[in-house]
């Protein structure tokens, strides 16, 4: 069973402790090379996480002809750039989210893409999870009834002025984690918000929103409801609510890799839980199968679901809800 040649640019802490170990479990991922600006770290990252080759520069990774693609988990500021040096280096890329600071930087992809007749995506691993094609599946069936509302709360606490989730211009917690809120409503309704309203609150010193929380109208009035947080207690819950029960993704975003995951479906019928059960799922690692998704879509065995025109449908809500929380009014993506 042939391999993709994955190479990785910088030594992101998602890339070492996440991304990387998940695509070295999977079925159809070759991490061949790792490189940074700093060639100590990269040989470091190297070195421990088994990685055959070590760089120390992005130019010279994008320059090895085995490397058939490339994975992005730079700075959300520097996503776009080394995406299109990568796509003229004749790489297929994987970029991680945002895939840009808004639409319109995310729209050269498009044409990026084109030019080069390579792959382009951005990295949501979330939607290759099972628990989440359930919960799609669940809603979408009427299992629920007609579904109305999700109402999602994401929130981590991070204090550290030097982490780049906290530095202008890619940093704060709209860019970082309200991007997932925005995708999975989008993934759960098949459908595109046509209004948005939103309020940030910022960080004096680091200049980035902390905590943000917005109201997404899609059509046939469903609503998204989310708040999104930087600085205060982790917390993650996702709660999708129709006609005739809801469905509750108890660890909707890091999923663990090491345990099964489950969601809960009530019907309502009390407020104690008397309508509810559970469905668990098998452990696996959502890094891992959105890596061997991209791997066949590559090795042309599989189109790839998630085209870069929808990472840009997202950039477009984003764009809204920060035009709406400086403007108080609301806006149309």
């Amino acid at each position: 069973m042939r391999k993709v040649k994955w190479g990785v640019l910088g030594v992101a802490k998602i890339a070492t402790e996440k991304v990387i170990p998940a695509m070295q479990r999977a079925e159809r991922c070759d991490i061949a090379a790792i490189a940074s600006r700093d060639e100590a770290r990269a040989r470091e990252a190297a070195g421990r996480l088994g990685i055959a080759r070590a760089y120390g520069s992005y130019e010279a990774l994008l320059a090895d002809p085995e490397i058939e693609a490339v994975y992005n988990p730079l700075p959300n500021e520097l996503h776009v750039s080394w995406t299109i040096k990568a796509l003229k280096a004749g790489k297929h890329v994987l970029s991680e989210k945002p895939v840009a600071l808004d639409a319109n930087e995310g729209r050269t992809l498009i044409a990026a893409r084109d030019k080069a007749g390579r792959l382009v995506a951005e990295a949501f691993m979330v939607r290759f999870h099972p628990q989440w094609r359930r919960a799609r599946e669940l809603a979408q069936s009427g299992a629920i009834g007609e579904v109305g509302a999700i109402q999602t709360f994401f929130s981590y606490r991070l204090l550290d002025p030097k982490n780049v989730r906290n530095r202008p211009p890619g940093g704060g917690g709209l860019y970082d984690i309200g991007c997932y809120a925005i995708l999975t409503a989008r993934y759960i309704f098949g459908d595109e918000p046509i209004r948005v309203v939103a309020t940030l609150d910022r960080d004096a010193d680091f200049g980035t929103d902390r905590l943000a929380s917005a109201l997404l109208e899609f059509p046939r009035g469903r609503h998204l409801t989310f708040t999104v947080a930087t600085q205060v207690s982790a917390h993650q819950r996702v709660t999708i609510v129709g006609q005739t029960g809801r469905i509750e993704i108890c660890i909707p975003f890091n999923a663990l890799p090491d345990r099964p995951m489950r969601i809960m479906i009530d019907s309502g019928a009390d407020l104690v839980g008397g309508g509810a059960r559970v469905e668990e799922f098998p452990v696996c690692d959502q890094y891992g199968l959105q890596g061997d998704a991209f791997s066949r879509a590559v090795l042309g065995e599989a189109p790839f679901e998630f085209p870069i025109e929808d990472a840009v449908l997202n950039m477009r809500v984003i764009d809204a809800l920060f035009h709406a929380a400086e403007r108080g009014t609301w806006e149309t993506p």
